[in-house]
C-alpha cells in the first residue's frame, strides 16, 4: 500500500511549502504529479514554480506545456500519472482513486481553512480504511515539519 502523509500547513502557504517538497522529491531522483483543485490553481502554480526562487530551477509542466511523459513534475487537475511519477501531491482537497500507483502521496492542506481541515480528516479516514499507511505532519513554530501521528 501507498504511504500517505498529511501535511497540515499552519505557518506557510502552499506556494511556500510545495517548491521545497518538490525539490526534495527531485533530489531523491523521483518524479511527481501535483493534483490541484482547478485549472486556475494549476496555472498559478505553474507560474510560481518558475519564479519562486531566483537561484533555483524546478523543471515542471502542465497540459499547456505538453509532453507530460518528459516532465519530472506534472501539474494537473486530472487523476493521472502521465510521467510515471512515484510521488503524488494532493492540494486544494483533490483526491485520487489511484494511490496504489504511487510510492508516496502527500496531502497538503491549509490549517486556517476549516473546510480544508474537514476534507483532510475525511481523506484520512478513507485512505486509512483502504489500507494505506497514513501519517500526520504539522509545522512547528519555526516552520519545520514534525510528525504528530
Amino acid at each position: 500500500m501507498t504511504e500517505v502523509r498529511f501535511y497540515h500547513m499552519t505557518r506557510s502557504t502552499l506556494e511556500a511549502a510545495l517548491p521545497q517538497m518538490l525539490e526534495k522529491t527531485l533530489e531523491r531522483g523521483q518524479k511527481a504529479v501535483v493534483m490541484a483543485g482547478s485549472n486556475a490553481r494549476v496555472e498559478a502554480l505553474n507560474g510560481h514554480l518558475w519564479s519562486y526562487h531566483d537561484r533555483s530551477f524546478l523543471p515542471h509542466g502542465s497540459a499547456k506545456d505538453g509532453y507530460p511523459e518528459r516532465q519530472p513534475v506534472w501539474l494537473t487537475v486530472k487523476d493521472e500519472r502521465p510521467n510515471a511519477a512515484e510521488v503524488l501531491f494532493l492540494t486544494d482537497g483533490a483526491a485520487s482513486e489511484h494511490l496504489e500507483d504511487f510510492q508516496l502521496c502527500a496531502v497538503l492542506f491549509d490549517g486556517k481553512l476549516e473546510e480544508a481541515v474537514k476534507a483532510a480528516r475525511q481523506q484520512w479516514v478513507g485512505y486509512k480504511d483502504a489500507g494505506h499507511q497514513v501519517t500526520y505532519w504539522q509545522q512547528d513554530d519555526n516552520g519545520r515539519w514534525s510528525q504528530k501521528a
